[in-house]
């Protein structure tokens, strides 16, 4: 079915959506209410409203120490999760106000949940019994405690369900993609570029290919806010007013993961300060010129993975925050000659929605037992419904 974001007809069935996304770059939590349209040949999705709040300093760190191990995990995951899904309530409260709408009219939630470790397929297989390694990915979330607060069925835990059919879990954003941005008959490429890059390979014949590059914002976010005060480097001005260090972007480009065949997905739990201040010990230099290295990295291993996965494409639509970033665009299509690398707004939906509109399209296909997963993607054994339902 291909989607829409053009004014919705009246007739077919008519369902509305919220989708909450707070993702790796730990800047906040993006929420969209959706209005979803099926009807006999295709399924429409418009946006109807966006709101956005910043986590605070406190909470930022809070959630960046549990992305390695610590003293009392437990404790501070648990109150975490508390905490996060309050905030989703707010935002929700948010949606419904600005649209005018009461919670019975909207019929589920999907929330993602905050990332805190992501291993897929590790650690603990048993070959004796015929068992292969699972290992895990944890979303910070209380999804019960939002689904009481707010009154609406809520969809969470969305990851788990792939890695037990042998996936990685992630992205689960490809099949959206291709739902929105496929176009018959042509190779397109969506690069979403958050704290982590991930990219969707669009094929001519239906096939999608999706993985995760490496870093997105998360290195470049997190050099800034040490060295600047700034949560982000604005546009890359920082960035643009710096230079590459060629001996570490090399080093930065050496590590294995970004050479790695697909499928495969990856988190803070290897590319977090530390990775980074090795490599930065290693091959020193002014604060901007390393900033102008993160950010070429970034684009380098978006770009090598763009010609490697997808040298068919013409166009490659980039979301996240990474779109409104200039420069890092700038240098992400400068080793692209004859791609278009557009923001995704040029497609219907601006950056900063697609992800959270990618939630309540998953929460639409598991209220709907539908599958929402794609083996070419994440290497299951096949496609799964995912998502847990928290009734109201």
């Amino acid at each position: 079915m291909k989607a829409t974001f053009n004014n919705l007809p009246s007739h077919g069935t008519s369902q509305r959506y919220i989708g909450l996304m707070s993702g790796t770059s730990l800047d906040g939590i993006d929420g969209v209410l959706v209005h979803i349209q099926k009807t006999a040949s295709s399924l429409r999705l418009q946006v109807e409203q966006h709101a956005f709040t910043p986590f605070d300093a406190a909470f930022r760190q809070v959630l960046m120490a549990l992305n390695t191990p610590g003293d009392n995990e437990l404790h501070q995951a648990a109150l975490a999760g508390n905490h996060l899904a309050r905030l989703y309530a707010q935002i929700c409260a948010r949606l419904l106000d600005q649209a005018s709408l009461a919670p019975s009219q909207v019929v589920a939630i999907g929330a993602h949940g905050q990332t805190v470790r992501h291993r897929p397929l590790e650690f603990d297989a048993d070959p004796a019994q015929g068992y292969p390694a699972v290992g895990y990915t944890l979303q910070l979330n209380n999804p019960a405690l939002l689904a009481e607060l707010v009154g609406i069925d809520v969809v969470a835990d969305f990851r788990t369900r792939d890695l037990a059919a042998g996936g990685q879990g992630a992205p689960l954003v490809p099949a959206f993609h291709q739902e929105v941005f496929g176009k018959p008959g042509h190779t397109v490429a969506a690069l979403n570029i958050g704290g982590i890059s991930n990219v969707t390979v669009l094929q001519a014949d239906g096939g999608v290919i999706g993985f995760d590059c490496g870093p997105g914002n998360a290195l470049m976010d997190h050099w800034c806010q040490q060295h600047t005060g700034q949560s982000f480097d604005r546009g890359g001005q920082w960035a643009a007013s710096g230079r590459v260090i060629p001996a570490l972007l090399s080093a930065l480009m050496a590590e294995p993961y970004v050479h790695a065949a697909a499928p495969k997905s990856t988190g803070r739990d290897l590319f977090n300060p530390r990775w980074l201040a090795q490599h930065v010990q290693a091959h020193p230099g002014a604060a901007a010129d390393v900033q102008a290295t993160l950010c070429e990295f970034t684009a380098q291993v978006c770009a090598q993975d763009v010609k490697r996965y997808a040298s068919a494409a013409r166009e490659l639509i980039v979301c996240g925050g990474g779109a409104l970033n200039d420069f890092l665009m700038q240098r992400l299509a400068a080793p692209l000659p004859g791609v278009r690398v557009c923001a995704s707004d040029q497609r219907g939906l601006p950056p900063l929605q697609v992800e959270a509109a990618a939630f309540a399209w998953l929460a639409y296909k598991a209220v709907h037992r539908e599958s929402a997963s794609l083996k070419s993607v994440t290497g299951a054994q096949g496609a799964r419904v995912l998502g847990a339902i928290y009734p109201r």
